[in-house]
């Protein structure tokens, strides 16, 4: 028996290659003549760079960067050999030039340096958080002579329109004495008045992982969407919107770019970095899962697998139709595979035939409990389910 366990995180408890070890530890006390292919997840968030680098052979650089609050913090990026891509995920980065077998592409993980989870709760705060630590990563790669970047840009902290990763790319935002404003906090915006400077004609093409499409402004943008999950108060959404409004105006006017960027699907993007990205540095935004599972070979490996076990933090309802482990439980579903699903809360109020959803926290369990004990509770429920 053949079975894949390809788990995305846990949040605030599992990275996604804890889950799959934790499942795996599991099914092996039951199953020691099993086959076990594990392939964690990535969403763009947490452990991107480290889950794509590692399955295709590459090697993580590290380098002190500022944080998303100013402080330094220790961040990494990984180098990987074109050669060593699956040929799918190549095409998939539609890159204008096919680079030499001895290239390296660069993965970046924007969580590693501007993410919320590098914050307590009462320090998260979007007027006060940087993208510069982002930056700082995107300088290192293209100094590395890298082909290529790719960036995902999930479990932001900031709704900076990437200002600070543009100051670390060589932009500067100046006020009215000439000032230079770095970092570019949203706090401080109010005293830019014009923006010098471009990103460096040497920098490589950007590829931005990204399954959001939310423009950048309005009901469905950046502050009213994800601002709160940031920390903003209600009270500053529409605040933060209009400040965000005019310097998108400014920096579309310096980089000679039409208005109607902001409006692009995904310019929302971890508060805006993906505007920012497009509008002075020419990046690009790529379906996020779609070349993950080209990354991963996913398709291979569902077609080999007898059974597939997967899960997250929570399934719902919804979880069918979106990324990650409902995409993976879906597409496995189509291929005729048996599918068990596994989650430290599950609210979905169906399940198509074929598959089998499991909670892994035992009743009446405390959140803080659960959260420390999900290794050992999915151990359990796999062991016990299967």
């Amino acid at each position: 028996m053949r079975a894949l366990l390809a788990f995305d995180k846990f949040k605030d408890a599992l990275t996604a290659r804890q889950a799959c070890a934790a499942a795996a530890a599991g099914l092996g006390a039951r199953h020691a003549d099993w086959q076990l292919d594990v392939c964690p997840l990535a969403d763009g968030g947490e452990g991107f760079a480290e889950i794509l680098t590692a399955a295709a052979g590459g090697t993580l650089a590290s380098l002190t960067v500022t944080g998303p609050r100013g402080q330094p913090i220790d961040a990494s990026f990984g180098l990987v050999p074109w050669a060593r891509i699956p040929p799918a995920a190549r095409a998939r980065l539609e890159l204008p030039a096919a680079p030499s077998a001895e290239a390296e592409v660069a993965v970046i993980e924007m969580a590693s340096a501007s993410g919320l989870a590098l914050l307590p709760p009462d320090l998260r705060d979007p007027w006060n958080t940087t993208t510069l630590g982002t930056g700082q990563l995107l300088l290192a790669a293209a100094q590395a002579e890298v082909a290529a970047i790719v960036l995902g840009v999930g479990g932001s902290a900031t709704n900076d329109l990437g200002l600070g990763a543009l100051a670390a790319l060589g932009l500067e935002f100046r006020s009215p004495t000439d000032d230079t404003v770095r970092p570019p906090y949203p706090t401080w915006w109010e005293w830019i008045d014009r923006i010098v400077g471009s990103v460096p004609e040497e920098l490589p093409p950007i590829r931005i992982a990204c399954d959001v499409s939310n423009p950048l402004l309005g009901p469905r943008g950046a502050a009213a969407i994800y601002g709160p999950q940031k920390g903003l108060s209600a009270d500053d959404v529409a605040k933060l919107d209009h400040a965000s409004a005019r310097i998108a105006m400014m920096l579309c006017q310096h980089c000679a770019q039409p208005d109607s960027l902001m409006d692009q699907p995904g310019a929302g993007a971890a508060g805006g970095i993906a505007f920012g990205l497009v509008a002075a540095a020419g990046a690009r935004l790529l379906p996020g899962f779609d070349l993950v599972s080209a990354w991963l070979d996913l398709e291979a490996k569902l077609a080999a697998a007898d059974i597939v076990i997967t899960g997250e933090g929570r399934f719902d309802d919804s979880s069918l139709s979106g990324k990650g482990p409902g995409a993976v439980a879906a597409r496995a579903l189509e291929l005729g595979k048996p599918v068990q699903v596994f989650a430290g809360q599950v609210t979905a109020t169906r399940a198509p035939a074929g598959l089998t959803l499991h909670a892994i926290t035992p009743a009446g369990q405390p959140l803080a409990e659960a959260l420390r004990l999900a290794g050992e509770n999915l151990t359990a429920a796999v062991g016990r389910a299967l």
